[in-house]
Parts: structure tokens; C-alpha cells; sequence
């Protein structure tokens, strides 16, 4: 985990939704995915060996409420799930979850919730916080999706290159990696996945995971709606 980045747990019993999850996770610049667990008890052993920031968690899974996990956690977390009961929204956020969002939902809506915590934390990080700070902390944590650009640094959404990044995928035939991107239009891997990573977050573009025989799944993008 580089120095500064949120270490993020996701739970999910679906295994291709969980590593969905943590590919936005892992798209966006100031966040990692510690680990990836499908059940509460593969959740509890990974909380036992590492250290957490936030919990993006299922409600249904195989052995137990989600809910009850978030209840345990000594740390944050946010509820996805398909669940839409009064009682299930009161009991999560009664058992301490920072939010609630309701699949499906665009990738967008995620890459600004996150957006939104880490805002946050960084309003939350000084010893002594004025009652605005307060006001502008509990904001954060209910961004809408169109706002989620303001988060992004503005050499990000107002650059050249942006630009570049954005028509390369748009004009591809099929989605493109941040690899893809890179070579197409001349600039580095990193650089691709930064610019790729702000217009996921905007919503100007999708990411998605390809799956291979083997190994670790690849993000690629393809066109998002127009603006």
C-alpha cells in the first residue's frame, strides 16, 4: 500500500461482483484493495491480519448479515447490496455504515461515494475541526455522481491529454486496458490509468473487468454516457 492510500476490504459472496467492486476501488488515484473476501468468515480472518480503512459489504451472504460485520469492524464501511428493506437501510446504518448503495448502480455512483470518503477523512484528519467542517464531512459522504469531477485534481478534467485519453477510448472498436491507452496516444501506463481513473470517476467513461484463463482480471474502459 503506498504511503497515504485508503486500504480498502471488499466483501461480496458473488466473486465477480466483489472483484468489480475492487477494480473501481483499485481505479481510483488515493485507494488500494487490501483484500477481496466472499464470506463473513473470510472477511473476519483477512480484518485479523491486516489493517483496514474502509468496507465496502454485502448485505446477503453465505454465512451471515453483512450488517453484522459492519456492527464488529473497528473501522469504516459502507453497505452495497440489492436490499431495499426499510428495516435493512435502519439496521445497517443503526450498526455505523457510512452509506448505502443500491445495486445495480453505475460505476460512477461508487467512484463518487469513494470520492466523497476520502474528502471525508481528509476533513477529519485535523485534531479540532470547526461546526462547517462537521457540516461539509457529513456532505461529503452523500456526493451525487455528477459532482464526483470537482474531487478530481483539475489538471485532470480540464487537460489536453484528458481529452486525448477520452477520444481514444470513445473511437475504439472494443474496450481498451490503460496499457491500450497508453501506447495509442503516447504517454505512460501510469498516466493512462490517472486520466482513466478521473473520467470513470466523472462518468464520462466505464470500466469494466475482462477475465482471462488465468490470473488476476484487467481493467478496460469503454465509452460512458455523452456529456
Amino acid at each position: 500500500m503506498g504511503s497515504g492510500e485508503l486500504n480498502i476490504l471488499v466483501v461480496d459472496d458473488d466473486f465477480r461482483v466483489a472483484n468489480l467492486h475492487a477494480g473501481i476501488v483499485a481505479a481510483l488515484p488515493g485507494f488500494t484493495v487490501g483484500a477481496v473476501a466472499n464470506t463473513l468468515a473470510a472477511a473476519r480472518t483477512e480484518i485479523a491480519a491486516a489493517t483496514f480503512d474502509l468496507a465496502l459489504v454485502d448485505v446477503y451472504l453465505p454465512d451471515g448479515s453483512g450488517i453484522d460485520l459492519v456492527r464488529e469492524i473497528p473501522f469504516d464501511a459502507m453497505i452495497l447490496t440489492a436490499a431495499t428493506e426499510s428495516e435493512t437501510v435502519r439496521a445497517a446504518l443503526s450498526a455505523g455504515a457510512l452509506g448505502y448503495l443500491v445495486k445495480p448502480f453505475d460505476h460512477a455512483a461508487l467512484a463518487a461515494r469513494l470520492a466523497g470518503y476520502a474528502r471525508y477523512r481528509r476533513i477529519l484528519s485535523a485534531a479540532e475541526i470547526s461546526a462547517s467542517d462537521v457540516d461539509a464531512a457529513l456532505l461529503a459522504l452523500r456526493p451525487t455522481t455528477t459532482s464526483s469531477s470537482a474531487a478530481q485534481p483539475a489538471a485532470l478534467v480540464t487537460s489536453p491529454t484528458k481529452d486525448l485519453v477520452l477520444q481514444a477510448v470513445r473511437h475504439a472498436h472494443t474496450p481498451m486496458s490503460a496499457a491500450q491507452v497508453a501506447v495509442a496516444i503516447g504517454i505512460s501506463r501510469a498516466t493512462a490509468q490517472r486520466y482513466l481513473a478521473a473520467l470513470v470517476g466523472a462518468g464520462g467513461l466505464r470500466m469494466q473487468l475482462r477475465y482471462g484463463s488465468t490470473g488476476r482480471p484487467e481493467q478496460e474502459y469503454s465509452a460512458g454516457p455523452t456529456r
